[in-house]
């Protein structure tokens, strides 16, 4: 499920260079939109799921069209403000009628849709790659790297960003919809800021704009937390810092670098060793004489 929402992430944040502190809200408007469809209309939990991505994905469009205005730290400043003010809307007995208020919405038992979960995340991976190895990626790194360059070649950054936006939006609302099948329930505690952030961290340990580093970051802030607690009972989060700290200085680039370096250093090293350049050969035979 944290796979699912990381590669959204690294749509916007790794391929549009947008950086997103929000991504775990809009995990919880999926959610949310699961259980309200399950709770009060009786839909098939597994019907939802399309329906709780598009209603994320409207949402990060509607968002993403006043945070243009926004850049570097301001818009991370103002994508986190959004993570926070979503749990106190969703807490707020106000929209009760919705979210349950304080007590959330119970819909059913705790499920573990294991292989379901996987087959949709595979299938989004894929979706994804088609769509980033084509026009859409392309234009959006030229819209990051160089947006001079892009608009002179007649791309509009301020609608590439705002598609950005609206497809990690999408991607996490389908994450949040799978969390609430597993969970049976939607409480507002389950959508915290520091949901937003630990996303980001797993982008980032993975590799900014590479799909293929992805897992290696879901996997970590799933587990690392574990084995940091099994190694020190008293101070856990000071473990898992600690490891963090660990992996980003062997990985400065994230899991994906690491792949290109080491991909890099082996047909270097086979290249040496199989293809002497003519001045060795004549260099070896001079030698020789």
């Amino acid at each position: 499920m944290y796979f699912v929402a990381i590669v959204g992430l690294n749509i916007v944040t790794g391929y549009s260079g947008q950086i997103s502190l929000g991504q775990g809200a809009f995990m919880g408007v999926g959610a949310y939109t699961t259980a309200y469809l399950v709770a009060e209309h009786g839909v098939g939990v597994w019907w939802t799921i399309p329906v709780a991505g598009a209603v994320a994905g409207i949402a990060g469009l509607l968002f993403g069209l006043p945070a243009l205005r926004l850049h570097g730290p301001y818009l991370a400043l103002g994508t986190f403000a959004l993570a926070v003010a979503f749990v106190l809307l969703a807490g707020s007995d106000r929209f009760a009628g919705v979210t349950g208020g304080s007590g959330g919405v119970f819909f059913g038992l705790p499920t573990a849709p294991y292989y379901q979960t996987w087959g949709i995340a595979l299938g989004l991976l894929l979706v994804a790659w088609f769509l980033l190895s084509g026009k859409l990626g392309r234009s959006l790194r030229a819209v990051r790297d160089a947006p001079l360059a892009a608009v002179s070649s007649g791309l509009n950054p301020a609608v590439f960003k705002t598609v950005a936006f609206g497809l990690a939006s999408a991607y996490a609302g389908v994450a949040g919809a799978l969390l609430a099948i597993q969970l049976g329930s939607v409480t507002a505690l389950s959508f915290v800021p520091v949901l937003s952030i630990t996303l980001l961290v797993g982008t980032a340990l993975g590799g900014f704009g590479a799909l293929f580093g992805t897992m290696f970051g879901a996997l970590f802030i799933v587990y690392a937390p574990l084995q940091a607690e099994g190694v020190s009972k008293q101070a856990p989060t000071v473990m898992y810092g600690l490891f963090l700290l660990a992996v980003l200085f062997v990985m400065p680039g994230g899991a994906a670098q690491l792949v290109l370096r080491v991909r890099a250093l082996f047909f270097a090293t086979k290249g040496r060793y199989t293809r002497p350049t003519v001045g060795e050969g004549a260099s070896t035979s001079r030698r020789s004489d």
